[in-house]
């Protein structure tokens, strides 16, 4: 992934990411549009479908002015803080009208996208709810955010999701960033283990973990794993999002293992707390 600042003092993403942002932020606009009800309510959710699409509406309009280089503070990367912020967020915007979430959704995807091509300001990373990041891991947290409520308007529409393999490739810069940060330390604080997890057709990355400390290293692990687990790319992030069961995810065939500790693999998605 190229993370330098072009020439012109713009920002690069990879190849695909501006395209997949649009796309993604479209498709979930047109699922938001075909909504009779905005009431109906998000499987596995407390919120309703309006409720889902406002979210999406102001998260958009967030991340695009932490790409303009704009402070906005919102909670302090906490499961319970952002969820206090999002309750916050969602209790002084009221709107749940279907055309104008959908027409907000995509303008802020395209603000977005428009600050990103503008050059880059000085001084530190944006500090996005979840930490420090670089404006290119911002663009992956971005897509990730909105294929994992556009997956849940989907489903509650009745609808096909728009989550897969190349989308899941694009998400991986934001995932490997933040797995540390999501880490569970009550989970993690006792185990010493090395796993090396493997995409399939995609990326393969090591995450190690002693001490209650968590490291996440792209590419083949240096050291010899006790674990591998070898994950269908939409299972692996719909796990990690918190969509799917791990043991449906097994049960289906979406996750094999092995190594000299496999009985680790169903650990796993129990060390990280959904982001």
């Amino acid at each position: 992934m190229d993370t330098t600042v072009g020439q012109d003092g713009s920002w690069p993403l990879p190849d695909g990411l501006g395209q997949a942002i649009r796309s993604t932020a479209e498709e979930i606009a047109t699922l938001v549009r075909s909504a009779s009800d905005t009431a109906l309510a998000v499987p596995g959710s407390q919120w309703t479908v309006g409720e889902a699409a406002a979210h999406l509406a102001m998260a958009n309009e967030l991340m695009a002015d932490l790409a303009a280089g704009r402070e906005r503070p919102y909670g302090d990367g906490t499961p319970q803080s952002l969820a206090e912020a999002n309750a916050e967020s969602l209790a002084v915007f009221a709107e749940r009208r279907a055309e104008p979430l959908a027409t907000m959704i995509t303008e802020q995807a395209e603000a977005f996208l428009d600050a990103l091509s503008r050059p880059a300001a000085d001084g530190p990373a944006p500090a996005t709810p979840l930490g420090l990041m670089n404006r290119s891991v911002l663009a992956s947290y971005l897509l990730t955010h909105m294929l994992g409520h556009g997956y849940d308007l989907a489903r509650a529409l009745k609808r096909s999701h728009m989550v897969d393999r190349a989308r899941v490739g694009l998400c991986m810069p934001f995932m490997l960033s933040v797995m540390p940060r999501v880490a569970d330390p009550a989970a993690t604080a006792e185990l010493t283990a090395r796993y090396r997890i493997r995409l399939r057709g995609g990326e393969t990355f090591g995450v190690s973990l002693a001490d209650g400390a968590v490291q996440v290293t792209p590419g083949e692990p240096a050291q010899r794993a006790d674990c591998t687990i070898l994950l269908d790319p939409v299972a692996f992030l719909l796990i990690a999002l918190g969509r799917l069961n791990p043991w449906r995810a097994i049960a289906q065939g979406h996750v094999l293992a092995w190594g000299p500790r496999p009985w680790l693999a169903p650990r796993f998605p129990t060390l990280f707390t959904a982001p």
